[in-house]
């Protein structure tokens, strides 16, 4: 009996070896998200910074031109999780080609940006949202030889949708209406705003 004891005693004392030599093996740092965690381990809070490309088209109030080009630039934020129910805020500042003559008149958007709120729906690594928020921008007109330039303020509101494709980094499609309201133009004789949409893809890494 005693020897029955004693060895069973000993392998106790084997296995609690081992498993104590298995627990100090360093096995190295794992990425927040991989393919072979569970769904539901992608994580959009933080902080994040990026930038984007799209296409601005729309129209000038009280004239005939609709400006529309190319337009990008930078954006920043911060998100907020719970379960799957993202919120936050984000910034952005656009450089925009767009502009439209039409007979002696010319309007432009040489430049935008937005300060809006953000709310959504997480499938893990995809996310889907809606936005809305302050705009601001500058409308310029020409007409024989002269310009001249207004800052304007508006709203904006819109949606998206965020994909996760690796560690820290995500891409995303958006699509906002702006509305930069009228200011009066003396070179026009009446109050000018521009309303235009935008659909933008981007590229953001999050912190």
């Amino acid at each position: 009996m005693s020897r029955i004891v004693l060895r069973a005693v000993a392998s106790i004392a084997a296995v609690w070896t081992v498993s104590a030599q298995a627990a100090d093996l360093p096995y190295g740092s794992r990425a927040p998200y991989t393919v072979n965690q569970p769904l539901n381990a992608y994580s959009w809070a933080g902080p994040y910074l990026g930038g984007n490309l799209g296409y601005s088209w729309g129209t000038v109030d009280n004239n005939p031109t609709k400006p529309s080009g190319v337009e990008g630039g930078v954006q920043a934020g911060y998100n907020w999780q719970t379960g799957p129910w993202v919120f936050g805020v984000e910034g952005d500042i656009q450089a925009t080609g767009a502009d439209d003559t039409f007979a002696p008149w010319k309007f432009s958007n040489p430049w935008f940006g937005t300060v809006r709120g953000r709310g959504g729906y997480a499938f893990s690594n995809i996310l889907f949202y809606g936005t809305a928020g302050l705009a601001f921008g500058e409308l310029r007109g020409e007409t024989f030889g002269l310009s001249e330039t207004h800052t304007n303020f508006g709203w904006t509101a819109g949606v998206g949708a965020e994909f996760g494709f690796a560690q820290n980094w995500s891409a995303k499609i958006e699509y906002l209406y702006v509305d930069l309201s009228n200011s009066n133009f003396t070179i026009t004789g009446a109050s000018n705003g521009y309303r235009f949409g935008t659909v933008r893809a981007g590229v953001n890494y999050h912190f």
